[in-house]
């Protein structure tokens, strides 16, 4: 097999020496990455991560991860054996010369020989796409943060938001091509019916999006999509998104499900972009006017 190296860039909402401190203190990693750590600061000491918010190192046993580059608010790097494959990540830090209470993180996860796993690529960049939303969400106050159990036999993203408008209005929200693209951000076409198309048309990964397919349509109450693969992987079955809208008070109690995966590494960043999404939703539903997306966003 060959080398697998994926490299990644984070914008945070900090300074270095306090991303720093979110990659490097055992307390810390232990809110947004794992759920036991324990750490030695120092080139060569321990970086131990380990349980069942770990990816591939549920037991202590596996936990053999150490130091190999230690430079306080500068850079920390540190060894993970994965899929009985050694590997180095690396993250170097710098100011964002555009915000001067921000952060830009230049990652990397390099494998010698990669695992021998299926779509191991993918795997990677699913990983560290949904770390990112976990630190970020941390170092801005907690707000957000999901970890997920990486042996859940089925793995799901489910949020729950209170939304203050009727029923009516928040399944138009989710129907209306003009509400669609006002909260998604790209134009949309529906035919609201079951059998029929939700569709955004949009690029991803320089291909056209294909259309998702209406699975359960009760007006005001319930709308279920399938949701094909986002690299256009057609050997990866469709997952399936539903929203359950049920009246609450003078508005609607919105529950939400993205379910379907074949393994949770591949939730990827659905529960940051879905947390973001459904509160556009309630903005659309509510009338009320939308912010615009922040430049780092990732769908």
């Amino acid at each position: 097999m060959s080398e697998l190296k994926h490299e990644f860039t984070w914008k945070l909402p900090a300074r270095p020496a306090r991303v720093f401190a979110a990659l490097t203190n055992a307390s810390e990693l232990k809110q947004w990455f794992a759920e036991y750590a324990e750490l030695e600061p120092q080139l060569g000491g321990a970086y131990r991560f380990w349980g069942k918010h770990t990816y591939a190192t549920p037991t202590r046993e596996q936990a053999t991860q150490r130091i190999t580059k230690f430079a306080p608010s500068q850079a920390i790097a540190f060894s993970w054996r994965m899929h009985d494959r050694d590997s180095e990540v690396s993250f170097v830090i710098d100011a964002d010369p555009e915000n001067a209470e921000g952060s830009i993180v230049k990652g990397a996860h390099t494998f010698a020989e990669a695992p021998a796993i299926n779509r191991a690529k993918e795997m990677i960049d699913d990983l560290w796409r949904f770390n990112w939303g976990n630190i970020s969400a941390h170092i801005g106050g907690g707000q957000g943060k999901m970890l997920v159990d990486y042996g859940a036999a089925k793995p799901e993203v489910a949020l729950s938001i209170y939304i203050d408008a009727p029923p009516s209005a928040v399944f138009r929200t989710l129907i209306d091509p003009e509400k669609i693209q006002q909260w998604f951000g790209v134009s949309a076409a529906v035919d609201p019916r079951v059998g029929g198309d939700w569709h955004l048309q949009m690029d991803v990964e320089g291909m056209k999006a294909p259309a998702c397919k209406i699975l359960d349509y009760v007006e005001d109450r319930r709308l279920s999509i399938t949701w094909p693969d986002w690299r256009g992987d057609k050997t990866v079955p469709d997952q399936r998104v539903t929203w359950v809208l049920t009246p609450e008070g003078g508005g609607t109690r919105v529950d939400f499900v993205h379910d379907g995966f074949i393994r949770a590494v591949d939730i990827s960043d659905y529960p940051f972009g879905w947390g973001w999404f459904n509160s556009r939703i309630g903005t659309v539903a509510e009338g009320k006017a939308l912010d615009a997306p922040p430049a780092e966003h990732q769908c």
